[in-house]
């Protein structure tokens, strides 16, 4: 989920590709198709199409009964935790752009294809009072939240300090941190004991990115705000916990970088490919679950294909 710019939404229905019956042993390597889209960029545009269906996953009712909300729901890495989650048990809200609307689609007839209920909303998360507005409005057709996931993300690659705007970095910081800041506020009035805030993160926030230089300084703040968020609700027993992945194949990049660039993504990692997001969505499960993970909060989990340097 992208938070600025605007698309032209194919009406076209999207087609599965054979990347979503894989058995999980293989998944696609650099070099990819060359390939931009204008942000906020679609799933349903790219090639290969993301792995978000993880049929090696098998569900076990960890949420059974449960109500999440996913903010950038409609691709990428919000795509495959929502499917997941509405596999463990759980009904599904996604939070999505207007622009955004033929992916929330498709994720939406995943989740229901689990045989749980999903929701789509359309929702800036930049804008506190929509933020508080759309939480409500979810929990009483849910009839409760118990899981927040923040995802939505800007990101936009700028070679040098000099060229990177005040609006670009207003951009950032109120998508990436405020957005988290908003969703949470608005969330925690209906969350109680067991509950689970689940933050997104990246690498970039641990050891910086030359050329993300506003979104890096975001995704450290997330993980500051994850470990003082956990501290504040450990006594209301709600946990709170970041996934902070390397390069994930998502749309996120393929609306940042130039064609040439998005061919090469996540080569330069040990396993030489990007990471897909079927291979993050068990993080935010477990989570997610208290059966997983009941004593753990205040932890930021990186997924980083074979790189140890955050460790």
């Amino acid at each position: 989920m992208m938070m600025d710019g605007t698309a032209s939404v194919s009406t076209e229905e999207p087609t599965a590709t054979t990347g979503d019956t894989h058995d999980g042993s293989e998944q696609p390597k650099a070099p990819y198709p060359p390939q931009h889209q204008e942000k906020p960029g679609l799933e349903a545009r790219m090639e290969p199409r993301p792995r978000y269906q993880a049929p090696s996953y098998r569900g076990s009712g960890k949420l059974e009964g449960q109500v999440a909300i996913v903010t950038g729901g409609d691709s990428g890495i919000g795509r495959a935790v929502a499917v997941l989650f509405a596999r463990e048990g759980a009904d599904v809200a996604i939070i999505h752009l207007e622009a955004e609307q033929v992916d929330a689609d498709e994720t939406i007839r995943a989740i229901e294809a689990e045989g749980r209920r999903g929701i789509a909303r359309v929702c800036d998360v930049r804008d506190a009072a929509r933020c508080r507005t759309t939480v409500d409005e979810i929990v009483a057709e849910l009839g409760g939240l118990h899981v927040l996931v923040n995802n939505a993300a800007y990101q936009q690659h700028v070679d040098d300090v000099s060229q990177l705007s005040e609006e670009q970095w207003d951009t950032t910081f109120r998508t990436n941190i405020h957005g988290y800041f908003h969703m949470v506020k608005a969330a925690l009035p209906h969350m109680g004991p067991g509950a689970a805030i689940i933050n997104t993160g990246s690498i970039t926030g641990l050891e910086g990115s030359r050329q993300l230089l506003d979104y890096s300084a975001t995704k450290g703040a997330i993980h500051a705000f994850t470990k003082s968020l956990a501290q504040q609700l450990v006594e209301r027993e709600i946990r709170v916990n970041c996934v902070a992945p390397g390069p994930i194949w998502t749309p996120l990049n393929v609306a940042d970088k130039e064609a040439d660039e998005v061919a090469q993504h996540g080569a330069d990692t040990p396993m030489k490919r990007a990471g897909q997001p079927e291979e993050c969505a068990p993080a935010y499960v477990f989570f997610a679950s208290n059966a997983d993970s009941s004593y753990i909060t205040g932890e930021v989990l990186t997924l980083l294909g074979g790189e140890t340097r955050a460790g």
